[in-house]
């Protein structure tokens, strides 16, 4: 098969020169490139030129969790005739969407790669956890993918005026983000969202009971993926999706749907938090003290916007906890960021002691 057409076959799913380059060293060793549409128990299927082959991941299954091969890969596949056929290697990321495991190895896990788009889904069928949401577009700055907040089920918020102050809740918890209310079942808001992702690689993400499978049928125009009811106690759904699947979309770009996530730990993310706080980070550029825990330190920036009602304090609160946690994600692997909590723990610790000390001299 001719260089052409390798690369009109793959162009519908993100194939580009840029890629093409990058696998000039294996196409000279006869291999042949395509993307991973989904992992599955040591296999992968791959979209090839020749269509949508069974691969075994042997070679890139690493004792690194970062470095497995993973839905959304570029790869080097072997040719037909090979029995069994291996993928060989992947093509460098652009981007990765990584949280950390539910383990206590802190270790990371790669939800989807090379992606352009991180669709987080949050469902108006309960009550906004605007934590969650900010915890996602972490994630999501930091892959180097652009977030979008989709709040699905909107038909179940009738009132405009009140589904316009939940879309303004949302808007303010995620600033430089498209926030979209749409409904999967009269179609509103479709339109938008086609438009805004069509052409590139989306992931979508949300918790289980978000409207996930729902809405990626929709987008694709059939029932591809099996939806379930959500719980009406608490609006929770089940694992409908188990694995992680790219999909073409019909209008150009590819789709990749993934399990509900309970847990949203991030990993190292200090970038993206601070996307998610650029206000907070804007105005601490204006705190007297460049060291300033914007706590009761004079000259605060911070602490006179939320004294001004300008900066609600749940922001600061949660900014703070998804920095903290993403120090303590950090050190477990940075001995130098390990050593400066210690210190400044020391610091803290001997600040309390000297307060104390000077309380009980007072009531002497």
């Amino acid at each position: 098969m001719t260089s052409t057409s390798v690369f009109s076959a793959l162009a519908p799913y993100g194939w580009d020169s840029a890629w093409a380059d990058a696998f000039t060293p294996y196409d000279t060793e006869g291999l042949v490139p395509g993307r991973v549409v989904r992992v599955d128990r040591g296999q992968c299927d791959v979209v090839t030129a020749d269509g949508v082959v069974r691969a075994d991941t042997a070679f890139v299954t690493p004792h690194d969790p970062m470095r497995v091969v993973c839905t959304g890969d570029w790869v080097a596949v072997e040719p037909a005739g090979s029995n069994p056929r291996y993928v060989r290697t992947y093509l460098p990321r652009r981007t990765a969407f990584v949280r950390s495991t539910s383990s206590k190895r802190s270790e990371g896990q790669i939800l989807a790669a090379n992606v352009d788009h991180a669709i987080v889904a949050v469902s108006l069928a309960v009550e906004l956890d605007l934590g969650r949401i900010e915890r996602f577009l972490a994630l999501a700055w930091e892959s180097g993918a652009q977030p979008v907040v989709v709040l699905t089920k909107a038909d179940l918020v009738p009132d405009p005026v009140t589904l316009s102050h939940l879309v303004q809740d949302v808007e303010t918890t995620a600033p430089g983000v498209p926030v979209l209310p749409v409904s999967a079942v009269d179609g509103d808001g479709l339109e938008v969202l086609v438009a805004l992702v069509s052409g590139g690689t989306s992931v979508l993400l949300g918790q289980s009971g978000a409207g996930k499978s729902t809405l990626a049928n929709a987008l694709l125009g059939e029932d591809v993926m099996e939806v379930q009811a959500a719980r009406d106690v608490d609006g929770k759904g089940r694992h409908t999706t188990t694995t992680r699947n790219l999909l073409a979309l019909p209008g150009g770009g590819v789709l990749i749907d993934t399990p509900g996530l309970r847990g949203v730990g991030l990993w190292d993310a200090g970038a993206g938090v601070g996307q998610v706080f650029s206000e907070i980070e804007e105005l601490a550029e204006g705190c007297r003290f460049q060291d300033c825990a914007h706590d009761a330190e004079p000259g605060c920036a911070v602490r006179s916007a939320i004294d001004a009602g300008s900066l609600p304090l749940r922001r600061l609160e949660s900014y703070r906890k998804l920095m903290r946690e993403n120090q303590r994600i950090v050190a477990k692997t940075d001995a130098r960021v390990r050593a400066e909590l210690r210190r400044d723990w020391k610091k803290k610790g001997a600040e309390g002691r000297a307060a104390m000390e000077a309380k009980q001299r007072g009531w002497r």
